[in-house]
């Protein structure tokens, strides 16, 4: 779940930096908002401007670890993750069945993973 800030790719360098003020502890804080975004991400629900974004955005960062994102995505993107891991592994399974069903993600990002386990 590498880059869960909100972007959107483009050809420069990197993903824009429209959505890099986004409050993600507000969005980790709220379990409607959190619901809002999964459902999204996993096709259950609608999606808003951002949450398609991050729909189209995922599959990219996952497989070029998250390159083309900025600081902040790369922050906003640890910071859910530890989230996810920690507080909610229920969403964090869910989202890896449909963005990882092979493992190759969670293999390739094993160490930051576990890195971030137990830390909240």
């Amino acid at each position: 779940m590498a880059c869960v800030a909100v972007t959107w790719a483009r050809p420069e360098s990197t993903y824009t930096d429209k959505w890099d003020n986004i409050n993600v502890d507000e969005i980790l804080e709220s379990n409607r908002l959190l619901k809002g975004y999964v459902d999204c991400l996993l096709g259950k629900g609608c999606c808003t401007p951002d949450g398609k974004a991050l729909k189209e955005t995922l599959p990219d960062a996952l497989e070029h670890e998250c390159v083309k994102c900025t600081g902040k995505q790369k922050s906003g993107a640890d910071k859910v993750i530890r989230h996810l891991v920690n507080k909610r592994p229920d969403l964090w399974k869910e989202l890896a069945v449909k963005y990882d069903p092979d493992n190759i993600y969670q293999a390739r990002y094993k160490d930051k993973i576990d890195a971030v386990k137990g830390s909240a």
